[in-house]
């Protein structure tokens, strides 16, 4: 491994590319040769503009070769990156831009709102381009990203991660990739991107792809199946409720996806059924990936491993009980995380970071179990619970149940207040095709196999789940909902 800092080996990779298409944008074909002198022109312009190691830059940027060259820039220059999301609301904005944010760096026409200082793309490239060498300035323990949390479980918060970090991850490192990422890569020849490249994963996954020989294809209207045809795309990012929308319409009104070789599915856990629903249909394309911005790609089950499950964690993971200690194989527990790229705490949250980062460990929040072959089973989060009469009930069994109906699609649990007992469950339901819930049936199911303190007070049908910016279920809108009187 070469001693320079992040971004040196992604920059080897777009060298490695050379004529190669590596980004497509509509009849827009752009070269590794040429996706490099951007990325030499950008940080000119970055330099010239005065930022450097130890500078705040926040990357509100789209899906375009440019977008692409000036975060990798931005790391070349050494200073720290935040991705800015779309879809947040004002209130995370301003919260993106104290985060000690000195520049925004955009693509966009209109300057973003908080923004302290706006460089936009276009006039960074109109910077006398530098002689000699790409010279990289990036310090290993200098933080070099920013990863704001979804914000699905509270506040957004920024994970901090190292040069140091960043370098040693496994993402642009092909003799370090672990199995599942070896039978996924050569899938992403034609991997669709769309949103933003300031989401970690669509990021990553795309120099994934570059390091396997492929090209990242943009969609503007990210309308699956639509945009999968139209691109020819081999393999794409799809969060769960998109997924089940995909298998849906395959099921009603099918379309040809003979040349779809991998969906990587993100964000949230995929309960078994639709797990197994989605190979039956879309056949052996579907990943299930876990992981955390925290700490990065945790584990990835392939079309091959059981569905429910996310695989074979190539990193260290330990399931711990209550008093911390290690629980054995079928035993459910809190998930502690270890890799090599994983943050080092909150960015200016000292407080919040000696609660999850502990002894070199990553305290996930998460609920899981392996199986006696080694697989990990994801089962809810610690904070996903509900009291009732002072009992804590987690919200994940109940979910899990009430989807195995055939009448449900899935089922999303959340806590509320109760005058009689604390809290009481309340269950939200998304039906099957064709097929009308009855809420009897459910309640009794929940009561058969869980106890009546889990059988939910209130279950309402809805078409579909709120999703935040993030695309994983919003629980906060399903409350307010509720707290509306809405269904």
């Amino acid at each position: 491994m070469t001693g320079e800092p992040y971004p040196r080996r992604v920059l080897d990779l777009l060298a490695a590319a050379g004529d190669r298409t590596v980004f497509e944008h509509g009849a827009r074909g752009t070269s590794g040769t040429g996706l490099l002198g951007l990325v030499r022109r950008l940080a000119a312009g970055l330099r010239a503009a005065g930022i450097g190691p130890g500078s705040g830059v926040a990357a509100v940027v789209g899906v375009n070769a440019e977008a692409f060259a000036a975060i990798l820039a931005c790391h070349v220059v050494g200073a720290r990156v935040v991705g800015v999301r779309p879809g947040l609301t004002d209130r995370q904005l301003r919260q993106v831009m104290g985060l000690h944010v000195d520049a925004v760096v955009t693509d966009a026409a209109t300057e973003p709102p908080h923004a302290p200082r706006t460089l936009t793309v276009a006039e960074l490239l109109t910077a006398p381009e530098e002689e000699g060498p790409l010279r990289l300035s990036g310090r290993p323990h200098d933080v070099a990203r920013l990863i704001c949390t979804s914000g699905s479980t509270g506040d957004p918060k920024a994970c901090a991660q190292t040069y140091a970090a960043l370098g040693a991850a496994w993402t642009a490192r092909p003799e370090a990739w672990p199995p599942a990422i070896r039978e996924l890569a050569p899938r992403l020849r034609r991997y669709l991107v769309f949103g933003s490249l300031s989401s970690q994963v669509m990021l990553e996954y795309g120099v994934l792809s570059i390091a396997a020989g492929g090209t990242m294809v943009v969609a503007d209207q990210p309308a699956f199946p639509r945009a999968l045809t139209e691109h020819r795309a081999s393999a794409s990012v799809i969060t769960v409720p998109r997924l089940r929308k995909l298998v849906a319409a395959q099921r009603t009104a099918p379309v040809d996806l003979s040349g779809l070789r991998a969906l990587v599915v993100s964000g949230s856990p995929l309960e078994a059924s639709a797990h197994r629903e989605a190979l039956d249909v879309l056949g052996p394309v579907v990943f299930h990936g876990y992981g955390q911005s925290e700490t990065g790609t945790i584990s990835m089950a392939t079309p091959w491993d059981t569905p429910g499950s996310v695989g074979f964690p190539p990193v260290d993971v330990v399931a711990r009980g209550p008093d911390g200690e290690p629980v054995p194989s079928g035993v459910d527990g809190e998930l502690y995380v270890r890799t090599q790229g994983q943050a080092t705490g909150y960015w200016a949250d000292p407080e919040e970071t000696a609660r999850v980062f502990v002894d070199g460990w990553v305290r996930t929040r998460d609920l899981g179990r392996f199986d006696a072959d080694g697989r990990l089973h994801l089962v809810g989060r610690t904070r996903d619970v509900v009291i009732v009469n002072a009992n804590l009930y987690y919200t994940g069994p109940i979910e899990r149940l009430l989807a195995t109906h055939p009448d449900v699609a899935e089922a999303h649990v959340v806590g509320v207040p109760d005058e009689d007992t604390g809290e009481a469950v309340h269950a939200f339901v998304v039906p099957s095709a064709g097929r009308t819930p009855d809420v009897a049936s459910l309640r009794a199911l929940v009561g058969e196999h869980l106890g009546q303190a889990c059988v939910p007070a209130r279950i309402a049908v809805i078409d579909e789940v709120p999703l935040a910016p993030s695309g994983k279920p919003d629980k906060r809108l399903l409350v307010a909902a509720h707290s509306a009187g809405r269904r």
